[in-house]
């Protein structure tokens, strides 16, 4: 289970009884969640209105930043296309695996120093995730381009002999090249018509060189015949062939066109594994840098919400509860007897239902602070 509810209730005489009270009526007799303390420090907490319109703008910084998680993590599953296994061993946030970091959360006071004002740490990190997500919306032009022409000319060089490139499979003596009079035609023949193209292609047209073809290739389905006539013959030959069920392949050797088409696979080839390791390096580092902000952003919504809803002097303890699969329902009915006196108005609102000037349609409306941090990212499709 990977999902956190992060909440806060105001400190008692002391924010160690919080935290034991909680203790008490989650985990010590009933195994309800798993909890940390959920570790914020002295933050600047400014004017009340400076915090009201905060809580606003980081609802939708929350938003933003956690859609672009979600895109690196989808990204990274999609360049790893055949070790999708390995995408979450590379979803690391610092070195460690998620729910690692989350349950140890310190702040980062080297990112973002706790002396600058809210906003100004807010504005940091939104400047941080827009800057993460124009790089991937480029990267990933550039690598799709490149793996979608890679595609088109791999599709060309496989499939049924009706529509792929013959490139591959033929070679300069199947063919009478530099003839004024002569050609050499390729054919597709199904393999329960074998018998009849040989008793019929040389009668398919006038002047069809008598004993002249030659089974090439085959596949599943079919055979790709050579067979040799006269230049005059070719629009004939075509018809007849049709009727037949036989089908010409329009294909002139050229050795330079085939050079070149196998020149051009070798270095997409080659640009797409060149590309791969830094981009793979590149997705790591900035979804680590994108889920640290993510959780910094959580961290100061508790923040701003405890001090708006619970008062100054700034006293509450943030926990970190991971909910026991099973025991959501009763986690949620213990949590909110726990809390029920610290908003008696919280009792009757249901987050369904619509009441004017309170915007629940995004978040539900408990009597203490409370986010969830969702770790369930690959979900999620760009």
């Amino acid at each position: 289970m990977t999902e956190f509810w992060l909440i806060s209730a105001p400190g008692e005489k002391t924010c160690q009884q919080t935290w034991d009270k909680l203790m008490l009526a989650t985990t010590r007799t009933n195994n309800l969640s798993t909890n940390n303390k959920f570790n914020i420090p002295d933050l600047k907490v400014g004017t009340l209105d400076v915090l009201v319109g905060l809580s606003d703008e980081l609802a939708k910084l929350d938003t933003f930043v956690e859609s672009v998680v979600k895109k690196v993590a989808q990204y990274m599953a999609d360049v790893l296309e055949d070790s999708r296994d390995k995408v979450q061993e590379n979803l690391l946030a610092n070195g460690v695996d998620l729910v690692t970091y989350i349950t140890r959360f310190g702040w980062d006071m080297a990112k973002y120093p706790i002396k600058q004002s809210l906003k100004n740490i807010s504005e940091i990190i939104s400047k941080q995730a827009s800057q993460i997500d124009n790089d991937l919306k480029a990267r990933a032009s550039a690598y799709n381009n490149l793996k979608g022409n890679l595609q088109n000319l791999e599709r060309k060089n496989a499939g049924s002999l009706l529509t792929r490139s013959l490139a591959e499979i033929v070679r300069k003596e199947d063919f009478v090249l530099d003839s004024e009079y002569l050609i050499t035609m390729l054919v597709v023949v199904p393999k329960t018509s074998y018998a009849d193209w040989q008793k019929t292609y040389e009668t398919l047209a006038e002047m069809v060189v008598p004993r002249s073809t030659k089974l090439l290739f085959e596949d599943n389905d079919s055979g790709l015949f050579s067979v040799t006539l006269f230049r005059k013959a070719i629009d004939d030959f075509k018809h007849k062939a049709r009727e037949n069920k036989f089908t010409v392949r329009d294909f002139q050797y050229n050795e330079e066109e085939m050079k070149a088409d196998k020149e051009e696979m070798t270095r997409l080839s080659t640009d797409k594994k060149k590309q791969f390791g830094p981009l793979v390096r590149w997705l790591k580092v900035n979804f680590s840098e994108a889920f640290i902000a993510w959780i910094h952003i959580k961290a100061l919504r508790v923040f701003v919400e405890s001090v708006l809803r619970y008062g100054l002097p700034v006293n509450f303890q943030a926990m970190l509860l991971q909910p026991n699969k099973k025991n959501m329902k009763k986690l949620r009915e213990v949590l909110d007897e726990l809390y029920k006196h610290l908003d008696s108005s919280a009792a009757i609102i249901d987050a369904s239902m619509d009441i004017p000037g309170l915007n629940l349609s995004q978040q539900e409306y408990y009597p203490y602070v409370y986010y969830k941090i969702d770790c369930n990212l690959l979900d999620f499709k760009v």
